[in-house]
């Protein structure tokens, strides 16, 4: 059995956690060979101790001379900034990258690792927002695979494998996309609807950080956090799936499910409904990504009906409350540059609403005004996203220094 060699761009944060917790239980299929950072040196030092990888990156410059002071009697080499990041990212000696970096930051270095031939376990969403049809030619060129960490599209990627792709090559999807929807009626993501789900209109008002952060079910970082709270993380991977799959956006629908054991379905031509389903913890999508075609042992429980007792689904998120949702979908048909202003929006308001300087109902409003706002053209390279993307951050920013005291800042 070869042993798979993977770089982890990320490490730090929660799907970075988790991923090297799956590969410490498998130390005879997995070897870390590169880690990368923001700005959580510690851990990246902590991490680069125990698992000993050829090199680490971290993007922060000041956390860089500490990780290189931590780690000067060692063999292992530090990179710093946004190019060690993506050096690391494109680390020669690996296989697979997982691409577990949150928002917009995680594009370039992803795109690396593609061009340095590696296969992605993409937990990244924002690829494939901002980017999809860039990103998935880019995919095609290098010839790698892309499989899906996030817990829906790795579900959906599990269903269609005993499904539509049953005896289906991996390598060989890509070929097998147009042929897709005459298969597949439509998809169905699950949302455990966040901690805000049964609030008022008018309570949504009043949300503080700390009470959008209590996710019920998951343990993820700030941003997802935030997002889940406002449907904007499922809106997100309405796009995600549909740059990953071929389905059109009016076949790809939400449910919600405050149970997160169901954790996306495929209903097929002939009426079935396939799911996958499990206990809500990111090591068992990371373990798939990680091992596929095969199947390993995680420390994840195993799920137990009867105690769970019953499961529970509702209608998508009203927009009244949570529109964001519907403007991911709004992006999505619009298409062009509309996902990816729709993304950098957001980023922003969340980073606005975290550091109070707008209230949670702020958010889907600088998104909405960003769209608006901005009518531009498709991008044609990915320099061009990314100065979609630097445009429209800085439009949102303009709005909430305008606008933010007014719905609920307090800075």
């Amino acid at each position: 059995m070869a042993v798979k060699r993977i770089a982890i761009l990320g490490s730090t944060g929660s799907i970075g956690v988790n991923t090297l917790d799956v590969i410490s239980a498998h130390p005879d299929r997995f070897r870390v060979v590169s880690l990368s950072a923001g700005s959580n040196h510690e851990k990246l030092i902590a991490q680069a101790h125990r698992f000993q990888p050829e090199a680490v990156a971290i993007r922060n410059p000041e956390g860089a001379a500490k990780v290189r002071e931590a780690l000067a009697n060692t063999a292992i080499q530090v990179l710093e900034g946004e190019a060690g990041v993506c050096e690391a990212a494109a680390w020669d000696s690996g296989d697979v990258a997982v691409s577990a970096i949150v928002g917009a930051d995680g594009l370039q270095p992803t795109l690396a690792a593609i061009r340095s031939g590696k296969d992605i376990a993409l937990a990244n969403k924002e690829c494939l927002v901002m980017a999809g049809a860039l990103f998935h030619e880019e995919v095609a060129r290098y010839k790698v695979d892309l499989i899906p960490v996030d817990s829906e599209h790795n579900a959906i990627f599990q269903v269609l494998y005993n499904g539509a792709w049953l005896g289906v090559d991996r390598k060989e999807r890509a070929n097998t996309s147009p042929a897709l929807v005459d298969v597949v009626r439509s998809l169905v993501l699950t949302a455990s609807g966040g901690p805000l789900r049964s609030w008022s209109k008018e309570r949504l008002a009043t949300v503080t950080p700390e009470e959008a952060l209590a996710h019920p079910n998951w343990k993820m970082g700030r941003k997802i956090s935030i997002d889940s709270a406002t449907c904007m993380n499922k809106g997100l991977e309405v796009i995600e799936a549909h740059w990953l799959f071929g389905i059109p956006p009016e076949h790809i629908s939400v449910v919600v499910h405050p149970e997160s054991i169901v954790h996306s379905m495929v209903t097929y031509r002939d009426g079935s409904v396939l799911a996958q389903m499990g206990m809500p913890d990111m090591r068992t999508p990371i373990a798939v990504a990680l091992a596929w075609p095969e199947r390993i042992s995680t420390p994840v429980p195993a799920l137990d009906l009867p105690t769970l007792g019953r499961l529970t689904f509702f209608e998508a998120p009203e927009k009244e409350r949570f529109p964001c949702l519907d403007l991911a979908y709004q992006a999505l048909s619009h298409g062009g540059s509309a996902p990816a202003i729709l993304n950098a929006a957001n980023e922003v308001a969340v980073a606005a609403f975290l550091d109070g300087k707008m209230g949670f109902q702020g958010i889907a409003a600088v998104i909405d005004w960003t769209l608006s706002e901005l009518s531009l053209p498709p991008p044609d390279s990915i320099e061009s996203v990314l100065d979609v993307d630097r445009l429209a951050r800085e439009r949102a920013w303009q709005w909430v220094a305008q606008h933010g005291s007014g719905l609920g800042g307090t800075s």
